[in-house]
């Protein structure tokens, strides 16, 4: 079937992500294991992205062009490994095993691909093959079984011994059968809504989170200037905007500070402040802004200001202070109700949303502020900041205002009937289609029955103080016939929320799904939901917005929670959509921060997204972002770390033998070679080894106050404990379940100890069989045999108890080669002793030697359980010491080698 042979040592060909050492992958999937319970598949690609619907048509993986995890490019070379591989069989093979291999290599494009490579926690190794329903992959091995050494470099599935491909398939196999393939494309709940936005039972859409920004005071707006730069102002209560640049980082100093001009006081609630921010549509020529905020005027009167500034020639990331032009004042009879949004609409003019005046049910006048066309207050403004206006005005009313030649209405008014609208937007339009350009959506806060959202429009009256909502508020008012109010889109009750949050229409690149939604919020009830409309009837349908599970939102960076206050919505400048929030609504409180919306569902193909910001100089020191909020997959592994803690305590629960246990609570681990098979013998067939917990279920418990001698050791394993892991561990310092070499480390110490005092000499052959240089070999024969060494008389074993003299903690004869033990002792003082200023004793603690497997380690002689992980990778197949010096260095280079080149010793 092959017309070729296979290059030595397996294909040549390698993935990025492929990784050749044995022990590396089997720690770690067991680390990966204690998490299949809490982490069931979800679609997700091998980068640790969502899925995505290809640009272009895939030629080769054609069975996943409509969504999946490759491009074009990526499924080109996925095609052209094929053909690489497919060289070397003749016209038999190509038949028998090519639609195997094609199967196979396109899981890199299936929606669960890291789910089938185990790559679903970017902390733990990716698997070399997908993982393999029993039945397809018993067929794949009886029919293509030399097709293995051409998919993969792992010796373990090049090596599968068998005929039948038993272990070559409990090594590709999945705990949940459901998402192995091809079961996975037979499961109509896997993929009967794939690729649209995931909802609960409820319909409740499941949307996670990115925490962007944390640490502010109460943030009521964040703006980008629309200059090329994809820097975003966030504007905080008290009156100080801060500059956030593309790559994340806050600028030390603010933007802007006006504290000493806004209103606010730091109760809770308190509506007044710096409320609103805008860029100029041609901000990039004139350098120009406007803020609206609180302030006290003659006679201590609080006004709403409107003002212009400009950037600062010398910093564009600093405002002028002195370039402040005020464009309006309105006096405002109570102290809420202030409104707060300034925003240019697609024509160019600047509108602001004012509130009704305040106190309750708009108390002013026969009909309330908000009726009042000669009242800016309860009104949308539209002005012309361009220019100036006839009676000293600083600004000019567009012709086209609809009460200009009404009389006894201020000009400026573009619609009235608005109780306290509280964020507005303008909708940029769907990005291929345009439509639903220029629609300005709002949130209209509601008196004590309803909140509502609206579209503005041109001379619209919007019912306050004669309607709430749909209903009636003031009967007299609600029943005139020339009321001819606008009823809202959508209107809530006070049992969903008691103060709407307006926000945006969805029209980013970054989640396409969400595309056309008008994402909003309650204030007061922390709920986020999405109005879409349908085109045919013009209505509009509401949902909720649901934080993804741990499922859904098992990716890098994600997060499920947020603060309970919704205080505004925003967009950048690219379109994506983000919200501010607080723990705590005090204009002076530092719990405000800001979360980006981020769809776990689908994205957007790769490459379709990006962007390049404009440069900008920065004068001011870059503070780096921090994130605050847990995320989703560090909440996983705390969770699978507390389940791995409770298990062993359990085993210690249920064992008989737990009183004796205790009793002999000083004594080291049992060795874990009771639990492992003798070494194979020549022409044996090879049986797959079981990972179990070996000892660990024997482990014995150690007492809470030590004392004596055992203090001192007590102390030694404390010191040991406190250790930081090596940089790229990936074994954690006191799991549940001691790593292989901690393991193999208890039961060589014993032996090493023995044979120096017996005068034997130690190497690192004398452990699991290995040929020594020489060409002898030792064998490991049972759970209390003992390794026999080539020189000593008729091989008699060495005794199996110490001298009374060697049974003291840390105390053993110096029997190994000199350069070997003055290095050891010399590594172990500068990597194992503990500080100076944790030292009870001033000796430092003894060290210890030990061979194991081929690997020397060196520590504290101490119980092993409570010692630092000793390895670090290096290379595909090499693991050894942090401590790296001369001779020693080489010398365990070559142990390593030889011990992974040996067949059947993993």
């Amino acid at each position: 079937m092959l017309r070729r042979s296979i290059p030595r040592g397996g294909w040549s060909w390698r993935t990025p992500w492929l990784l050749t050492s044995p022990r590396i992958f089997c720690l770690s999937l067991i680390v990966l294991l204690g998490q299949v319970g809490l982490l069931q598949g979800h679609p997700q690609c091998l980068d640790y992205r969502p899925p995505f619907q290809p640009l272009q048509h895939l030629e080769f993986c054609s069975d996943y062009e409509s969504f999946g995890c490759c491009d074009q490019r990526k499924d080109h070379r996925i095609a052209a490994r094929y053909w690489d591989i497919m060289e070397y069989f003749d016209l038999k093979g190509h038949e028998l095993c090519g639609g195997y291999i094609k199967d196979i290599l396109c899981q890199e494009c299936s929606p669960y691909a890291a789910h089938l490579y185990d790559a679903e926690n970017p902390r733990t190794p990716l698997r070399n093959l997908p993982g393999l329903c029993s039945d397809y992959c018993f067929a794949f091995h009886s029919n293509c079984h030399s097709a293995i050494a051409l998919l993969t470099n792992d010796r373990r599935l090049q090596e599968s011994p068998g005929k039948d491909g038993t272990r070559f398939c409990h090594l590709l196999n999945l705990p949940d059968k459901d998402y192995c393939f091809p079961n996975i494309l037979r499961r109509d709940h896997l993929n009967r809504n794939l690729g649209a936005v995931a909802e609960d039972p409820r319909g409740c859409l499941q949307l996670c989170l990115a925490e962007v920004a944390n640490g502010l005071r109460n943030p009521v707006s964040m703006v980008h200037a629309g200059d090329g730069t994809h820097r975003f102002f966030v504007a905080e209560q008290v009156g100080v905007v801060w500059v956030y640049l593309p790559d994340g980082s806050r600028l030390e100093q603010p933007f802007l500070d006006l504290k000493s001009l806004v209103l606010t006081t730091p109760w809770i609630g308190d509506e007044r402040g710096f409320l609103g921010l805008a860029f100029h549509p041609r901000f990039r020529r004139n350098r120009k802004f406007y803020i609206y905020y609180s302030c006290l005027g003659k006679k201590r009167v609080e006004k709403i200001r409107i003002s212009e500034m400009k950037v600062s020639r010398a910093d564009p990331n600093k405002a002028d202070p002195k370039s402040e032009r005020v464009i309006l004042e309105i006096e405002e009879p109570a102290s809420n109700h202030n409104g707060g949004q300034l925003l240019f609409g697609l024509d160019g003019y600047m509108y602001i949303f004012t509130g009704d005046g305040g106190q309750a049910g708009d108390p002013f006048g026969k009909f309330g502020n908000a009726q009042n066309k000669s009242s800016l207050l309860g009104k949308v403004l539209r002005i012309d900041v361009n220019g100036a206006g006839s009676g000293g005005k600083r600004y000019r009313v567009p012709v086209d205002n609809p009460f200009v030649s009404e009389p006894g209405a201020h000009p400026a008014i573009y619609a009235y009937g608005v109780r306290n609208m509280w964020r507005c937007a303008v909708d940029r339009g769907d990005p291929i289609t345009r439509q639903g350009r220029g629609r300005m959506f709002c949130g209209d806060v509601g008196q004590n029955r309803f909140e509502e959202v609206d579209i503005i429009v041109k001379g619209g009256n919007y019912g306050w103080r004669a309607k709430e909502g749909f209903a009636c508020y003031d009967k007299k008012l609600c029943q005139n016939a020339s009321l001819d109010d606008i009823l809202p889109i959508y209107a809530y009750g006070h049992a969903v929320g008691k103060s709407v949050t307006g926000g945006y229409v969805y029209r980013g690149c970054e989640s396409p799904n969400l595309n056309g939604l008008y994402i909003f919020g309650d204030f007061m009830s922390g709920r986020l939901m999405a109005l879409q409309e349908d085109r045919r009837t013009k209505k509009w349908k509401k949902q909720d917005i649901c934080m993804g599970s741990t499922e859904s939102c098992a990716f890098p960076g994600l997060i499920s929670a947020h603060s309970k206050f919704i205080i505004s919505f925003a967009e950048d400048e690219a379109g994506e959509l983000y919200f501010l929030a607080t723990s705590y609504p005090s204009a002076y409180a530092l719990h405000g921060s800001i979360y980006k919306f981020v769809d776990p569902s689908r994205r957007a193909p790769p490459g379709k997204c990006k962007y390049k910001p404009v440069p900008v100089k920065t004068k001011s020191k870059r503070v780096q972002f921090r994130p605050l909020a847990k995320m989703v997959l560090d909440l996983l592994k705390e969770q699978s770390e507390k389940a791995a803690r409770k298990l062993p305590n359990a085993t210690l629960a249920s064992s008989p033998n737990r009183a004796s246990s205790q009793k002999d609570s000083f004594r080291r681990p049992a060795s874990p070679t009771s639990s492992r098979k003798t070494s194979p013998r020549p022409g044996a067939k090879k049986r797959a080894r079981v990972w179990s917990p070996g000892s660990q279920g024997k482990r014995k418990g150690i007492p809470k106050r030590p004392g004596g001698r055992t203090r001192q050791a007590a102390r030694q394993r404390r010191a040991g404990r406190s250790l930081p892991p090596p940089l790229g561990s990936r074994w954690p310092l006191r799991g549940p379940e001691a790593p292989h070499h901690v393991e193999a480390a208890a039961a060589a110490e014993p032996d090493l100890r023995r044979a120096g005092s017996q005068g034997w000499r130690v190497g690192p052959w004398s452990q699991a069989g290995l040929r020594s240089p020489s060409g002898h070999v030792s064998s490991r024969r049972g759970p209390r045999s003992r390794p026999r060494w080539p020189n000593s008389e008729s091989g008699n074993r060495l005794r199996t108890r110490k001298p009374a003299a060697d049974r003291r903690v840390g105390a053993w004869p110096q029997r190994l080669p000199p350069a070997v033990w003055r290095n050891c002792r010399r590594n172990t003082a500068s990597a194992r002793a503990p500080p100076a200023a944790h030292r009870r004793a001033p000796a430092p603690p003894l060290p210890f030697c030990g061979s194991v497997q081929g690997v020397i380690l060196q520590g504290v002689g101490t119980n092993p359980w409570s010692l630092a992980p000793p390895f670090r990778e290096l290379g595909p197949q090499v693991l050894v010491a942090p401590r790296r010096r001369g001779q020693l260095f080489l010398f365990l280079l070559f142990v390593a080698f030889r011990y992974f080149s040996l067949p059947g010793h993993f």
